[in-house]
C-alpha cells in the first residue's frame, strides 16, 4: 500500500468518525474521487475489520449501503483513558488513603481470576501457560513464551496497556503477578519489568506448589 492509498483510507475513517455512517456517493463527493476508487478502499477497510456495511431502504429508488466504523477502528483514534483513571485513583487516595487503592487492585485481580479460571480447568501446566499467553495477547500485551530443557517456562510481555497506571501504582504489577500464580497453579517469578526500566516484562514459571508471588525486578 502506497502513501496516497494510506492517506485516503485514513481520511475515509476520519469522515466516518466525525460524520457517522456514510454512503459511497457521499464519500466520493467529499473527497472528489470516483465511486469506484472509494469502493476499492472500502473493500480493503471492510476486509481488515475496520468498517461494516448496512443496507438502508430509501423512500425512492433502490436500497443503498452505508458504511460505519467497527469497534476495532475506534481503537485507531487517540484515547486518554489513563489520565482519567489516574485522576480518579489520585482523588480516591487523597480522600480515603492508599489502602483503599490497594483493595481496588486486589478486587480487580479476583474479578479477572473468576473470569478466566474455567479456561484453565483440567489442563496441564504447558496448556495453562499457552492459554494465559492467548488471554494476554487478546488484551494487548504482545506475549511470547517458551519452555526450556528443565521444564520451566518463560513468558514475555513486550507491551503493557496499563503502563501509565502501573508506573504510579505498583499494586497493578503485584496483582498481575499474583493472578498469574493463581491461574497457572505454579510458582511465578517476575525477573524483568517494563515499568522498572526493562525492555519487557519477563516471568519465570515453574510447576509444583504455588509459592508467594515474587519479583526480582527493581522495586519502586
Amino acid at each position: 500500500m502506497n502513501e496516497q492509498e494510506s492517506s485516503t483510507r485514513k481520511m475515509l475513517l476520519t469522515m466516518m468518525k466525525t460524520r457517522g455512517p456514510l454512503s459511497v456517493g457521499e464519500m466520493a463527493r467529499e473527497l472528489g474521487i470516483t465511486e469506484m476508487a472509494i469502493r476499492r478502499h472500502l473493500n480493503t477497510l471492510e476486509r481488515d475489520g475496520l468498517i461494516e456495511a448496512k443496507l438502508v431502504r430509501q423512500a425512492m429508488g433502490r436500497p443503498s449501503h452505508i458504511y460505519s466504523l467497527t469497534g476495532l477502528a475506534e481503537d485507531l483514534f487517540p484515547k486518554n483513558y489513563h489520565h482519567l483513571t489516574l485522576d480518579l485513583l489520585s482523588e480516591l487516595e487523597a480522600e480515603e488513603g492508599g489502602e483503599v487503592v490497594g483493595r481496588l487492585f486486589e478486587r480487580r485481580k479476583e474479578k479477572l481470576f473468576a473470569k478466566y479460571r474455567e479456561r484453565m480447568t483440567g489442563k496441564s501446566l504447558h496448556d495453562r501457560v499457552a492459554e494465559l499467553a492467548d488471554i494476554q495477547n487478546a488484551n494487548g500485551y504482545m506475549v511470547q513464551w517458551e519452555q526450556n530443557d528443565q521444564g520451566e517456562y518463560t513468558l514475555l510481555e513486550y507491551n503493557c496497556p496499563i503502563a501509565q497506571v502501573a508506573n504510579r501504582y505498583n499494586e497493578a504489577c503485584h496483582c498481575e503477578l499474583a493472578l498469574f500464580g493463581k491461574l497457572l497453579e505454579a510458582d511465578v517469578e517476575r525477573t524483568e519489568c517494563l515499568t522498572k526500566g526493562g525492555s519487557k516484562c519477563t516471568y519465570r514459571i515453574r510447576g509444583g506448589q504455588v509459592a508467594q508471588p515474587q519479583s526480582t525486578a527493581a522495586s519502586s
